[in-house]
């Protein structure tokens, strides 16, 4: 009877481990993976996270936890013109003083073509002080929609962060120097991840707040001495039937 005791205590303490684990799993959502093996940690309460560190590097996941997401549609307006004009040279140093009225700047600038950006809101007024250096021959306005694409950003953001928290925690209870070197990795892809995330939703709050105006610049085309004889001609004729 003592043999076969012996015997079922290895069954038992096997069943009664799974059956902690199995309870400690319904508090998470998910999968449950542990993390990598030969991480080692003063705080017992860190078996509460080791549940959930898979999850907390996969970015595209979002949390259970509620995020707060920008509802308002965003936003990115551009204008395409090609413009003729007699001067170019003129016409650039005129468009950089349209571009700063209308609270912009200059992007890039040359004879045959310029990129300016203007406050959004002062598109429409940028585009008529613009008609009048020239003529336009050529106009397209377009906008495009990245409410989804910087929805995903804040999301990917929060959970990045939200990791983060998690992992400084594990850090301070890291007890020795090869668990803490593998913490403090995950820490510096995330630190990258987190930034390259704010930089991207700071360029798309840039577009959406300043749009872009982009023009080809054509030279006015001017006639030889029989274009002028022509034309002279042209005008005559012209004023004696307005005249008959």
């Amino acid at each position: 009877m003592k043999k076969l005791t012996l015997a079922l205590i290895p069954s038992i303490l096997a069943l009664f481990s799974f059956g902690c684990n199995a309870h400690r799993s319904t508090a998470y959502h998910g999968e449950v993976t542990p993390i990598s093996s030969g991480l080692a940690y003063q705080n017992p309460s860190f078996a509460e996270y080791s549940e959930d560190l898979t999850q907390m590097r996969s970015l595209n996941r979002p949390f259970h936890e509620s995020h707060s997401v920008v509802e308002t549609r965003k936003m990115v307006y551009q204008a395409d013109l090609t413009l003729v004009v007699n001067k170019p040279d003129s016409a650039m140093t005129q468009l950089a003083s349209i571009a700063k009225k209308f609270e912009g700047y200059v992007l890039s600038s040359g004879t045959s073509g310029s990129v300016i950006r203007v406050k959004s809101e002062n598109l429409e007024s940028a585009i008529s002080a613009i008609s009048g250096l020239g003529k336009i021959t050529q106009k397209r306005l377009t906008g495009e929609d990245v409410s989804d694409t910087y929805q995903d950003f804040q999301i990917r953001l929060s959970n990045s962060e939200k990791a983060r928290e998690r992992y400084l925690e594990l850090l301070g209870q890291a007890e020795n120097v090869e668990a803490a070197l593998r913490v403090e990795k995950e820490l510096e892809r995330l630190n990258q991840v987190i930034d390259s995330l704010k930089g991207q939703m700071n360029r798309l709050d840039h577009l959406e707040a300043y749009s872009t105006i982009t023009l080809t610049i054509n030279e006015r085309k001017k006639p030889g001495l029989l274009g002028y004889i022509g034309i002279g001609l042209y005008h005559s004729v012209k004023w004696l039937f307005v005249r008959n």
